[in-house]
C-alpha cells in the first residue's frame, strides 16, 4: 500500500503542475511550493522549532490561539507555519507570530526528508485534520512529539473502514489527540486509540478574543449612520440571488455584503443587479457614505470587524455543496444569523441551529420572511443574538487545555 500511495502522490504532483498552466489557484499552489525550501533555509541548526500545519484559513484560525500562546511564553522558539491551500497561505503569508510561513511540500519521501532536516522541529502540531502518511511516519521515526488539535473525526473516514489499515497506522504518530467532541473520541476508541482528550474547538477562544479588540471602522460607522443594518458575509452567487431580491424590495435598512469571490467582473455584476444606491470599498473615498444603502466589501481581512455593526447577519455558502462559512464571528457579537441548509458537517453550526440561534432558509420566501421578522421583531432578534453569544462563552477554554499539554512537552 505504501508503494501505491507514493506513486499516487508523484502522479498527482505531475497533473497538478499541468493544471496550474490553466488555473490561477493551482498556479499559486505549484509556484508557492517552489519557494518553500529557500524560506526554510533561514533556520539554523541550533534553533528550537515548533512546526504547525494548517490545511487552509479555517484551520489556521483554529491554530492561531495556540501559536500566539507558544510565541508569548516561549519567545526563543521559532514557529514554522505551513499551509496546504493557497486560500490559507496567500492571506496569512505575512503573519507576524510565525518566523517562517510557507506551503507544505507534497508528501513525497524526498520532500519529507528535506523538510524535516531543515526544520528539525521539537514538536509538530496538526490542526483539525490533514494526515500525510510520509510526514507522519518520519515524525514517528525521529521521535518528534506530535499532537492533533481541534480534531474532528467522522464515521465515513478511511480510518474506520475495513480497507483503512494504511491510514490507521499513520495515526500511531500522534502522542495525543485533542478532539472537539465525544463522537470523535469514541470513533478513535473503536480503532484502539485512547490517547484522546475532548478539548473543544480553539476557534471559540479565537473569536471570543475579538471582543477585546478595537472593531470600529470609521467608514463603516459613517455608512451605517445608526440605521438598521444587515451584514451578509462570504456570499456565493446562490446566496446573492436571494439577497439581491430582498434588498431591491426593502426599505429603511442598510446592507453590507462581503462576497466570497472578489473577482472584479463578479463584483460589478453584483453591483449592477442592485437597484439601491451602492458603494464599493475600493472606491469609497470622496463618497457620501451615509447616503448609500448597500456597501460591497471588495477586499479581504475586515469582515470580522464589519459583523460588529450588524443587527442581523447572513453567512453564505450554505446554498452550495461547499457548505456554510464561519458563523462563529457574528455569533460572538451576539448577532442573530441566517444560513442555507448545507451545514451538517460543521458541529458548531449544527449546535446553533438546534439552539435556534441560527435560522435556516432554503428559498426566497423563507429568506425574505426570516429577515422581515428579524427587522420587525426586536425581542426575537435579541433572543437569537443572546443564544449565539452564550454558546460562544460556554465553549471557550480549549486553548488552555491544549497549552497545558504542550507546555509539558516543551519544558521536557
Amino acid at each position: 500500500m505504501s508503494i501505491i500511495y507514493n506513486c499516487i502522490v508523484i502522479i498527482s504532483t505531475f497533473f497538478i503542475s499541468v493544471i496550474a498552466v490553466f488555473q490561477k489557484k493551482m498556479k499559486l499552489f505549484v509556484n508557492g511550493r517552489k519557494e518553500t525550501f529557500s524560506k526554510l533555509s533561514v533556520l539554523k541548526k541550533s534553533d528550537k522549532v515548533v512546526w504547525i500545519h494548517a490545511a487552509s484559513l479555517g484551520e489556521f484560525e483554529q491554530g492561531r490561539p495556540i501559536i500566539e500562546k507558544i510565541k508569548s511564553e516561549y519567545p526563543t522558539y521559532k514557529i514554522v507555519l505551513t499551509f496546504f491551500s493557497p486560500s490559507g497561505y496567500e492571506i496569512q503569508k505575512d503573519y507576524s507570530h510565525a518566523d517562517v510561513v510557507c506551503y507544505l511540500p507534497m508528501d513525497t519521501r524526498k520532500n519529507v526528508k528535506r523538510f524535516l532536516e531543515l526544520t528539525n522541529p521539537s514538536m509538530a502540531i496538526f490542526i483539525k485534520y490533514e494526515f500525510w502518511p510520509n510526514y507522519l511516519r518520519a515524525l514517528k521515526k525521529n521521535a518528534i512529539p506530535t499532537v492533533l488539535i481541534s480534531g474532528i473525526f467522522r464515521k465515513n473516514q478511511s480510518f474506520f473502514k475495513s480497507f483503512g489499515a494504511f491510514m490507521r497506522n499513520s495515526l500511531k504518530t500522534f502522542d495525543h489527540f485533542f478532539v472537539q467532541d465525544e463522537i470523535s473520541q469514541e470513533l478513535l476508541k473503536t480503532i484502539h486509540y485512547t490517547n484522546v482528550s475532548i478539548s473543544g474547538d480553539t476557534r471559540f477562544d479565537r473569536v471570543y478574543e475579538i471582543l477585546n479588540q478595537n472593531n470600529e471602522l470609521d467608514f463603516i460607522s459613517e455608512f451605517k449612520n445608526n440605521q438598521y443594518t444587515v451584514v451578509a458575509g462570504s456570499t456565493w452567487k446562490e446566496d446573492e440571488a436571494l439577497l439581491v431580491n430582498y434588498i431591491n424590495q426593502s426599505s429603511n435598512e442598510k446592507f453590507i455584503i462581503a462576497p466570497h469571490n472578489i473577482n472584479t467582473i463578479e463584483i460589478q455584476k453584483l453591483r449592477n443587479s442592485i437597484t439601491k444606491k451602492v458603494v464599493l470599498y475600493s472606491n469609497k473615498e470622496g463618497k457620501s457614505l451615509s447616503e448609500c444603502d448597500v456597501f460591497i466589501i471588495d477586499t479581504i481581512g475586515i469582515l470580522t470587524k464589519v459583523y460588529s455593526v450588524a443587527e442581523a447577519a447572513y453567512v453564505g455558502g450554505g446554498l452550495t455543496k461547499n457548505g456554510v462559512h464561519n458563523v462563529l464571528e457574528p455569533a460572538t457579537f451576539g448577532v442573530p444569523t441566517v444560513i442555507g441548509p448545507e451545514f451538517k458537517k460543521y458541529k458548531e453550526v449544527v449546535d446553533l441551529v438546534a439552539l435556534n440561534g441560527c435560522q435556516v432558509i432554503r428559498n426566497q420566501e423563507e429568506f425574505s420572511s426570516t429577515f422581515t421578522r428579524l427587522k420587525s421583531d426586536v425581542d426575537f432578534r435579541k433572543q437569537l443574538g443572546k443564544i449565539n453569544q452564550s454558546y460562544i462563552k460556554n465553549n471557550i477554554g480549549a486553548t488552555d487545555i491544549i497549552h497545558t499539554y504542550i507546555n509539558q512537552k516543551l519544558i521536557n
